[in-house]
């Protein structure tokens, strides 16, 4: 692994401080990766290590922002505790699968996916900003709970785009911005969990890079969490959108460099 040796406090700097940026994002409005895994990639992380290394941090962020929003009580205990298991082992299972099949061929589809995330969010002005969600019907637990094992699966095998994706899931399930980011945080946790331990078995996780990544994930998500509880659905939507275009401008860039 070549990372920048001869530079050990300007890697964990840039480490740290990638995280605090990734975590506070990510608490908000999902898709921190964007800015944590191109940090690892930096530094001189092979990208298997740099996915297993980041998950850690991930789960770190991830696992802060979680309990933020279960202690304001913005997490819908029955629907995301059903679903929680369910995202645990679609994470699991997407990291070890991306062992043995190339994930690039996911990225046409995903793109493609982001574009209609971002265009029915701006064409549809009123979307999250009001919970019009009058009960849990069962509907809400069947699609809670496929949404997690196929987005968890997604996360672990391919990762962008994935906290727009169950972002838009609890938005179209009738929750606010605000609910809506922490039920998708707590899920996201899940799929995180579950890619972890599959990188771990994997031996792809250099710990000591992914505590200093995670130290400032865990900085930046109780930052962000609290941004978005105290603000509020109108502040949280804005974020949400600039964010997905942000990941279908680098994907759509990748894509083209490819």
């Amino acid at each position: 692994m070549n990372l920048l040796y001869e530079h050990h406090v300007t890697v964990w700097i840039t480490l740290a401080v990638s995280g605090l940026l990734s975590g506070f994002i990510d608490s908000t409005v999902g898709g921190g990766g964007l800015v944590s895994l191109p940090a690892l990639l930096f530094v001189g992380f092979p990208p298997a290590a740099a996915l297993g290394t980041n998950k850690l941090a991930g789960t770190m962020g991830s696992l802060t922002s979680t309990l933020s929003y279960l202690r304001s009580g913005k997490v819908t205990y029955r629907v995301v505790g059903l679903s929680f298991p369910l995202a645990v082992l679609g994470g699991a299972s997407g990291a070890v699968v991306v062992h043995h099949l190339p994930s690039t061929f996911l990225r046409p589809l995903v793109l493609i996916l982001l574009i209609l995330v971002a265009g029915y969010t701006l064409w549809n002005k009123r979307l999250g900003l009001n919970p019009n969600r009058e009960s849990l019907t069962r509907s809400v637990f069947l699609f809670a709970c496929l949404a997690a094992l196929v987005v968890g699966f997604y996360d672990g095998f391919f990762g962008p785009g994935t906290g727009s994706f169950l972002m838009m899931i609890f938005v179209l399930l009738g929750f606010d911005f605000v609910n809506a980011s922490g039920n998708a945080r707590t899920l996201n946790f899940g799929t995180n969990l579950g890619a972890l331990s599959a990188f771990v078995t994997l031996d792809a996780v250099h710990y000591l890079a992914g505590l200093i990544l995670g130290a400032g994930m865990v900085i930046g998500a109780i930052l962000g969490s609290q941004f978005a509880i105290r603000r509020g659905a109108k502040y949280v939507r804005p974020i949400f959108i600039a964010v997905t275009c942000f990941v279908i401008a680098q994907q759509l860039y990748t894509l083209l460099a490819d």
